[in-house]
């Protein structure tokens, strides 16, 4: 199958990772996407899978995926919002154990500042 590069203007979301899946929203005139409500109360189908990222390069901003239909007129244009989602059966695990570390990075170039963060406890051992 045909790979789909996509190239980014800025720096990749630290989060993405390879086995994770991209999705695309068209933006409207207005700059925003609507995923909205149709007639029949159904959400309209806006989003559209990518598929699986492949690689990632972040030196240069290029993501690549590996779909596995061929996008054929359904390719993103250059202002269409991308996005992409975690595979749930990797990532809904718990910590286990007696501890955990956590480490924030910051990778953005502005100064940002974090306002809460959560951690989920529970007893995993008696």
């Amino acid at each position: 199958m045909p790979n789909v590069t996509l190239t980014f203007p800025g720096d990749i979301n630290i989060s993405c990772q390879i086995g994770d899946t991209a999705y695309y929203v068209p933006t409207t005139s207005l700059g925003g996407f609507d995923t909205s409500l149709n007639t029949n109360g159904e959400t309209q189908q806006t989003i559209v899978e990518i598929g699986p990222i492949s690689n990632i390069d972040h030196l240069n901003n290029i993501i690549t995926c590996s779909p596995d239909l061929i996008l054929t007129n359904t390719q993103p244009s250059t202002n269409d919002f991308i996005f992409f989602s975690k595979d749930n059966a990797v990532n809904m695990s718990s910590p286990t154990g007696y501890y955990a570390q956590v480490k924030f990075i910051n990778n953005s170039k502005v100064k940002s500042e974090m306002f809460a963060t959560a951690c989920d406890v529970f007893e995993s051992s008696k």
